[in-house]
């Protein structure tokens, strides 16, 4: 069980959003790079488009229009692709 304290911590992000209105601090942020293409991810983890598929969650014939083109992945499974590429040992974890 956690000993986290929910309010506290809704209250230190308002105040934080406060002190950047007035100048006071900036806020941390990022660029998120694209994902390889997913034939490229797939390769380079050593799987097969069924295992791949599964892996994402998505089906064969879904996986086979990213890789021909005719589709492009969205929303969440490009962040699923970008783990993919970035961290391949949690996918090697998985399967």
């Amino acid at each position: 069980m956690s000993n986290r304290d929910i309010g506290l911590e809704i209250l230190d992000g308002l105040n934080e959003i406060k002190k950047f209105k007035q100048g006071e601090v900036s806020l941390k942020t990022s660029e998120l790079s694209e994902p390889s293409e997913p034939k490229v991810i797939r390769l380079q983890l050593k799987l097969t488009q069924s295992a791949f598929a599964g892996l994402l969650g998505v089906s064969m014939r879904t996986l086979q229009d990213w890789e021909q083109g005719r589709r492009s992945p969205q929303g969440p499974a490009i962040a699923l692709l970008r783990i993919a590429e970035q961290h391949p040992e949690v996918f090697a974890d998985l399967h």
